[in-house]
């Protein structure tokens, strides 16, 4: 299978960590967006942080930061979405995003979303662990997302849909199941990054 872009979504307001950027935060001896790109880099063909704002703050990175084409804080389908636009400008089929403040995904996040949509036209998949009162969560910062779908996601974004899940399953968007529960913890409190210091 040929790996997909990578975009990893940084465009989160961080409200109840006082705002700012989660992923400048550091966990450890780096911060949270570096065990990201550590993460995910290896795992596609190139990779781009969509960030709002000055990029002038993410220039150590050496990454293209693109920002949400949709006007107002849209969440994350935004994010995927300036993600697809980027990537249709590169030739490529489709993007994984992976959210900033996540920094101890799976190492194996793309081959399993890849292999959770083997035979879709368009492949989509987001994420899952279990959960034991729905029997799984999905994870909707870690999907698949093809590009040939981008214009509907506009139009449905354009239309006020905010909520991932909702697009996803009217395209029939599947699950790659992850066993570890833990897998997809993410910062959103001084109590999670202390948390995330500790398990750096």
């Amino acid at each position: 299978m040929t790996p997909p872009l990578g975009v990893i979504l940084a465009g989160g307001l961080a409200t109840r960590m006082g705002g700012g950027d989660k992923g400048l935060l550091l966990a450890g001896d780096k911060r949270l967006i570096d065990h990201v790109i550590d993460r995910l880099s290896p795992q596609v063909a190139d990779l781009a942080l969509n960030a709002n704002g000055d990029p002038a703050r993410f220039a150590d990175l050496n990454l293209p930061v693109i920002p949400d084409s949709i006007e107002g804080f849209a969440g994350p389908l935004a994010g995927v979405l300036a993600g697809l636009d980027w990537a249709a400008e590169q030739g490529a089929d489709a993007i994984v995003t992976a959210a900033a403040d996540t920094p101890f995904f799976p190492c194996d996040l793309v081959p399993r979303l890849q292999l959770a949509t083997e035979g879709m036209q368009h492949p989509l998949a987001l994420a899952a662990t279990p959960d034991p009162k729905r029997g799984q969560a999905r994870h909707p910062t870690f999907g698949l997302w093809p590009v040939a779908l981008r214009d509907d996601l506009r139009a449905a974004l354009q239309d006020g849909l905010r909520k991932v899940v909702l697009w996803t399953d009217k395209h029939d968007g599947r699950t790659a199941l992850f066993p570890d529960e833990a897998a997809f913890f993410n910062v959103n409190t001084p109590e999670d990054l202390a948390r995330a210091k500790d398990m750096a």
